[in-house]
């Protein structure tokens, strides 16, 4: 980390949050304004102008004129894309591919990954940049990460006369992104070099290389998806008869990807890394949407960033319309897919919390009561 007096870093750290928190207090103009600057890049694609994106005046229009669209539905656009075709829904080259961890319909999605987009994704730093200035524990910063991360290369796809490389969000975003505020151990570039395997033998050498190199370093946080944690530390005390609360002193993990990192998963992280504060990311490869703000255990939107709708049993409703205890199914609005249905469930809490409470399928409320009852949660923050 570069040498910041605390007032500095304060400072800093304040400005770099302040379009986030100011978003919060006005959320119906933070997504005024950011449908507009959507609208605008969407104007620039080949789907945008079919739409009609050029003439959209209000929230109506633009509900009329773009449908809520699955990634089934956008996948003949996406396929263009990958061929080429940019132009069809993209307003600028991708600078990489990225691939869901879990599945559509039995296979991957392939999003693309644009400067815009990448940009956007920085925001993923807002969970511990938040805990810092919250907390002013401003010697987290001066230690390191342990990267757990999946590669940013898993393989390559032929298309046309070219190959097409792929690989996950969050590597793609490390390699492709640096801070002069945050190391990270092992680097993408070193994960990379160990190949884009996904069975149980590769996370293994990943785990087995993020051990050697952090042996003895400063290691204070740790980010990334909560499973890959919990796997982590299950490796090294069935390799090396350790826990990671044996080797360092880690105050913060940043973690996403999965419902419940703050209740059924919090126990098995504590168990493993030590008393350590737990916060919680909400995205998927399509973006960063939001993150933990305080001490209550829900995510706040990235209102200054993304356009959120959600489907309730009352219809649709922008996001920071929700009743407290109403649930319904996310429509986000990114630079690359407008009015985006990402197959989540959302429950609303008291403004401006919201947690996710799984995929938008018959059984998760169900599931979400039943873990609610036998943790005794009952939508306590």
């Amino acid at each position: 980390m570069e040498s910041f007096t605390p007032e500095a870093l304060t400072y800093m750290l304040t400005q770099y949050l302040l379009l986030w928190h100011q978003a919060l207090e006005d959320p119906a103009g933070a997504q005024e304004g950011v449908l507009r600057r959507l609208l605008g890049g969407y104007a620039r694609t080949e789907y945008g102008v079919q739409r009609g994106a050029p003439e959209v005046e209000t929230l109506d229009e633009f509900r009329r004129a773009f449908p809520a669209t699955t990634y089934e539905g956008y996948w003949p656009l996406i396929q263009q894309a990958m061929e080429g075709g940019c132009g069809a829904l993209l307003y600028e080259s991708p600078l990489a591919w990225a691939i869901t961890r879990g599945t559509s319909k039995g296979e991957s999605k392939f999003i693309p990954m644009t400067p815009t987009d990448m940009r956007m994704r920085a925001s993923a730093g807002r969970a511990l940049m938040n805990y810092v200035l919250g907390t002013r524990k401003v010697h987290i910063l001066q230690g390191a990460n342990i990267n757990l991360n999946f590669p940013s290369v898993v393989g390559t796809l032929k298309v046309g006369e070219d190959e097409l490389e792929y690989g996950y969000s969050s590597g793609i975003y490390l390699k492709h992104t640096t801070s002069s505020l945050i190391r990270s151990i092992p680097t993408q570039e070193e994960i990379d070099a160990l190949g884009g395997g996904k069975a149980i033998a590769d996370w293994e050498r990943r785990f087995e290389l993020a051990y050697e190199l952090g042996k003895g370093e400063n290691i204070t946080f740790v980010g990334g998806v909560a499973p890959t944690a919990v796997a982590f530390g299950r490796y090294l005390r069935r390799a090396h008869g350790v826990y990671p609360k044996d080797l360092w002193q880690i105050e913060v993990m940043t973690l996403g990807s999965v419902p419940g990192i703050n209740t059924k998963y919090a126990p098995r992280l504590r168990a493993m890394y030590g008393p350590v504060d737990i916060v919680e990311i909400y995205g998927a490869t399509e973006g960063m949407f939001g993150q933990q703000m305080d001490k209550q255990r829900a995510w706040v939107p990235n209102y200054d960033l993304f356009f959120f709708e959600v489907e309730t049993g009352e219809g649709v409703k922008m996001l920071h319309d929700m009743r407290p205890g109403e649930t319904g199914s996310m429509v986000i609005s990114t630079p690359i897919f407008p009015r985006y249905k990402i197959g989540d469930l959302v429950r609303a809490f008291q403004p401006p919390y919201y947690r996710c409470i799984g995929r938008d399928r018959f059984l998760t409320r169900l599931q979400y009561w039943w873990e609610a009852l036998v943790m005794w949660e009952f939508d306590r923050l």
